[in-house]
């Protein structure tokens, strides 16, 4: 079995990159091989544009979809989304580690998937849900946040987790994955900034641990349901 795992944090030493390393030798000890694409330390560039594509389908005018689907049909991807494709493609196991940032991913984390979910080459009309790409394949998001748990609750005052995260797990599925419940580890950033700092080294333990018990058990999680 092998996994991947897409960190979208600036920070090398920060919660998130800590818990992309617990989530790698969880993994590891469970006998998978894990390959981590973090996107800032590779200077990943989110920005979607004509100056990827050399060989055009419209020199005139931009289209994304055009564009890529044209790419992927001459051969012409770039060599850095050719290379996120192919780390996909290896993976039975994809784990997104993100911070939520203004009740959504970092705009590294959303332009890597403008830029690597290629049109004509991951998705098309006829190969996505079901006939998806990476049908077989499953994908977890592990998050963190700054407010509390109870914020997060319904009717809670940051919104219903299970809907601010409903846009990315559905992406994942329109892209054939199953879905598996996301780990959300709260209060972490701000929520830490306010908290008993004697208390703060147990509750992050607690998080890790949390991560790797949730990872030990994927075998037995259920997948989420879509219609």
């Amino acid at each position: 079995m092998h996994a991947l795992i897409v960190l979208g944090h600036p920070e090398p030493r920060s919660f998130n990159a800590q818990l992309k390393d617990v989530a790698r030798e969880t993994l590891e000890g469970l006998g998978y091989s894990v390959e981590v694409s973090d996107l800032y330390a590779q200077g990943f560039d989110p920005l979607e544009g004509a100056r990827y594509y050399s060989d055009r389908a419209n020199s005139g005018w931009f289209d994304a979809q055009a564009e890529q689907r044209h790419a992927h049909e001459t051969g012409t991807t770039s060599a850095d989304v050719s290379a996120e494709i192919e780390k996909l493609d290896r993976a039975d196991l994809l784990i997104l580690q993100y911070p939520m940032w203004w009740f959504t991913t970092p705009a590294i984390l959303k332009g890597w998937l403008d830029r690597v979910m290629t049109y004509g080459g991951v998705y098309t009309s006829r190969m996505r849900y079901d006939a998806g790409r990476f049908r077989g394949h499953r994908a977890m998001l592990s998050v963190t946040t700054g407010g509390p748990e109870a914020t997060f609750a319904y009717n809670g005052r940051n919104g219903d987790i299970d809907l601010l995260l409903w846009p990315m797990h559905f992406t994942l599925h329109y892209l054939g994955y199953s879905v598996i419940p996301p780990f959300v580890a709260y209060g972490i950033e701000g929520g830490i900034r306010y908290s008993d700092p004697g208390a703060i080294p147990s509750r992050l333990q607690g998080y890790k641990d949390a991560l790797a018990m949730r990872l030990r058990g994927l075998e037995e999680t259920t997948p989420i349901s879509f219609s």
